[in-house]
């Protein structure tokens, strides 16, 4: 049966794995689910519609499952859903969905959330993500694998960021990010690639180089940019990185897409 420390608050309704530690002063709710292995450590609150995937430790003062910080929220029985084996540091935030954007908040396995993170209502966050701490995600963000973001970094609500970007300390996101960029300023500017990450990710050297000139032709060539677009997938499409790219501009979203400032040239 679970380890649940006498000072802990766990409601009957709640599930609980059978080798689930729930340390002192935690309060649990009657709707949460808690896979198999996962540590509450202590004075962790986890309420809501909330499953927490199995493996997962959560260190005091974490806050999942509250209520959607949006006027629009009616109640309802929206969710959080964190992946298996996420660390998730002291003071972090994660809240359920809305009504009317999805119901459901979802964060990928393998993810490590420092203090005072924050994941917004709604948001879609892959795995293997790095939050620093103090980032903060508005409401019905999309991000992608791999992505690293700064601390004391924003994001502004409805921004989507592609697999692989990293974006530097104290920066604000106001538009999407294409996958493997490197976002940094006040005002968030992409400053190149993040080719550090796609080394430690393995990608071929080959790769990498496609990626580059991709990254020259689109945001430095000439003609419009759609015409631009063409041109990189006629010549660089076939490189699975380079796509991605192609395949995240086309799809677009409610927020413009983040260009180079500076003259950065990758």
């Amino acid at each position: 049966m679970p380890s649940i420390h006498p000072t802990a608050c766990v409601e009957r309704a709640a599930e609980i794995a059978e080798d689930v530690d729930i340390g002192p002063y935690c309060i649990v709710g009657p709707h949460v689910t808690i896979g198999p292995g996962c540590r509450l450590l202590a004075h962790v609150h986890v309420t809501g519609h909330t499953s927490l995937g199995a493996g997962t430790t959560i260190y005091p003062f974490v806050s999942l499952g509250t209520p959607p910080q949006s006027i629009r929220y009616r109640g309802g029985p929206t969710r959080l859903v964190v992946g298996r084996q996420c660390d998730i540091r002291e003071s972090v935030t994660m809240n359920i969905g809305t009504e009317d954007g999805g119901g459901v908040t979802e964060v990928g396995e393998r993810g490590f959330y420092m203090a005072n993170s924050h994941v917004g209502h709604d948001c879609r966050v892959g795995r293997e993500v790095m939050f620093a701490n103090g980032a903060t995600l508005g409401g019905h963000c999309i991000v992608g694998d791999h992505v690293f973001i700064g601390g004391l970094s924003a994001v502004h609500q409805f921004s989507r960021i592609g697999s692989h970007a990293m974006i530097a300390g104290l920066t604000g996101v106001r538009a999407d990010i294409i996958p493997f960029g490197f976002v940094i300023g006040s005002v968030g500017q992409l400053a190149g690639l993040n080719v550090i990450g796609m080394k430690r990710r393995k990608f071929s050297r080959d790769s990498i180089h496609a990626v580059r000139k991709a990254y020259r032709m689109l945001f430095f060539g000439e003609g419009t940019f759609a015409s631009r677009i063409d041109l990189v997938e006629a010549e660089l499409g076939a490189d699975p990185a380079v796509a991605a790219i192609l395949a995240f501009v086309r799809e677009g979203g409610s927020r413009p897409l983040c260009h180079p400032g500076g003259g950065y040239r990758g």
